[in-house]
């Protein structure tokens, strides 16, 4: 520890007999380095800062109605494009940097320059400073405002372009969809025209479904048929097994009203069958059948007809007699209508290839429809959101722009910092000075103490002699010190005066 002390020692020594190069290199440095920073031209930033306000009180009260873009990302999505090559290239013709640029090299070097020296700061979420450094201060505020301008054109405009070219998308796909669906409802028109009696029923039904449904009603078809069979058999025989009653002379019409209230009974069944199905159903096709055979029953028996001579009344033998005719003619109605079935079951089963191949295009068709029908009535509520959005932007601002500070140059330049850099020059100066002793005690060594005759001669010592100097090398030594002292406090009187003229300008400014 002490040899390194000792050495440290000895090389300040050796630094300070050669202190006038540190004087004289200080002095030289400074007034260099001084007069190159009062030639250092002026720059000025001009500044501005805006407030971008994206909580628009329609957003809530148009929540589902209109489209709400992320206004938010999108002022994010502008600010890290505001300094992009095609906006400083608007900027440069604005302010008209770029007269002076006629080759592509020149134009570069415009945008270049701009580029470095503005800045974009962000102070929160919604607040943006915007900043140019230039020499000239007119300059630097056009470039600001060319900035803030574009900044808030891009802001507004941005969503209108938007909504222009969603809207002429919308209406492309809209005519497009518009063709397939009308193509659509032309060819399951067609197809329901060319396959009259070949689909599936008015249930829905496929055709599976429906032969076991009509195959169902044929068996129970046949058991009516069979049930009415038995009861008009067993009322002949009644009939056949008791002594008829004669009746009066008269003509007994109690057959004619009997086949009449048959017959507007199944007018009335026929009436409202026709509310439900078409004439092609089976119950309605078996009731006109049933209508038709009462009618030409009561037709047949009103002319076979005649006046019979005057007999004992028997109630019970009418009673069985107009049994029979009802039981009759509901076997009639139940064979009509066990043939209809018999009939819709034999052209099923004939078609079990074709009905279901049919069907299996009608569910096609109509699935393709759908998909048509719901897309097109999708693209017209979304054009309708479309213009809503359009009316919203042109007739309100949905975001907006509050300048809470114009673009301003202050009066004092930016930069360069002159005090910074007068100090700086100083002490560099003086960095450069010991520099030079250090470098000088190096060429021209001188022993400093007993250490280093130790390194060099690596032999014991004996002792030391002091220096002793004469009254004269005193006088001497103090003038020079004094010289010395006056020297280094001019340096930095003028140093003292430089700051203070500096300050002084700026005051007045």
């Amino acid at each position: 520890m002490n040899e390194v002390l000792a050495q440290l020692r000895g090389h300040s020594l050796a630094v300070w007999r050669h202190r006038w190069y540190i004087i004289v290199t200080a002095w030289v440095i400074s007034i260099g380095g001084w007069v190159s920073v009062r030639y250092i031209p002026d720059r000025f930033e001009a500044t501005t800062r805006v407030y971008v306000n994206t909580q628009s009180l329609l957003k809530p009260l148009l929540a589902g109605l209109a489209v709400q873009p992320n206004t938010t990302q999108q002022i994010t999505v502008m600010a890290s494009t505001l300094i992009s090559r095609p906006n400083l290239e608007k900027v440069a013709r604005m302010t008209d940097i770029d007269l002076g640029s006629i080759t592509p090299v020149q134009m570069d070097s415009v945008i270049d320059e701009l580029s470095k020296q503005i800045k974009l700061a962000s102070s929160g979420t919604d607040d943006y400073t915007i900043s140019y450094e230039n020499k000239d201060p007119a300059l630097a505020k056009k470039v600001v405002q060319s900035l803030l301008n574009i900044f808030v054109e891009s802001g507004l405009g941005n969503n209108r372009k938007d909504i222009a070219a969603s809207q002429t998308f919308i209406n492309e796909q809209l005519k497009e969809y518009e063709l397939k669906l009308v193509d659509s409802e032309n060819a399951l028109k067609d197809f329901k025209q060319k396959n009259v009696g070949m689909m599936r029923g008015e249930t829905g039904q496929d055709y599976y479904s429906e032969l076991v449904a009509v195959k169902n009603q044929v068996e129970q078809a046949a058991l009516s048929l069979r049930e009415a069979e038995d009861r008009r058999n067993s009322l002949k025989q009644q009939i056949s097994g008791d002594d008829p009653t004669l009746l009066t002379d008269a003509i007994d019409s109690s057959s004619n009203s009997k086949y009449d209230a048959r017959i507007d009974s199944l007018n009335k069944e026929l009436d409202s069958l026709r509310l439900k199905y078409t004439e092609q159903h089976p119950d309605i096709v078996a009731a006109k059948r049933l209508i038709a055979e009462l009618e030409s029953s009561k037709t047949k028996e009103s002319a076979l007809k005649t006046p019979v001579a005057s007999l004992t009344k028997n109630p019970f033998y009418q009673q069985l007699n107009m049994s029979l005719a009802e039981a009759e003619a509901n076997t009639a109605s139940m064979k009509a209508r066990l043939s209809e079935y018999q009939s819709r079951y034999s052209q099923l089963r004939a078609a079990a290839n074709q009905i279901p191949e049919v069907d299996a295009q009608l569910t096609q068709l109509t699935r393709n429809y759908d998909i048509y029908k719901s897309s097109y009535d999708t693209l017209l509520s979304r054009r309708e959101s479309a213009k809503m959005s359009s009316a919203v932007d042109s007739k309100t601002d949905s975001v907006d722009f509050r300048i809470i500070d114009p673009p301003h140059v202050p009066h004092a330049p930016s930069s360069p910092n002159r005090p910074l850099w007068i100090s700086l020059v100083l002490l560099g100066s003086i960095a450069a000075g010991i520099g030079l002793a250090f470098l000088v005690s190096q060429v021209k060594p001188t022993l400093s103490n007993r250490f280093d005759i130790l390194t060099l001669t690596n032999l014991p010592m004996l002792g030391t002699v002091s220096l002793i100097e004469t009254p004269e090398a005193k006088i001497n030594n103090r003038k020079e010190l004094l010289a010395y002292a006056a020297t280094s406090f001019i340096l930095f009187g003028a140093y003292g005066i430089l700051l203070a003229l500096h300050f002084i300008m700026a005051t007045n400014v």
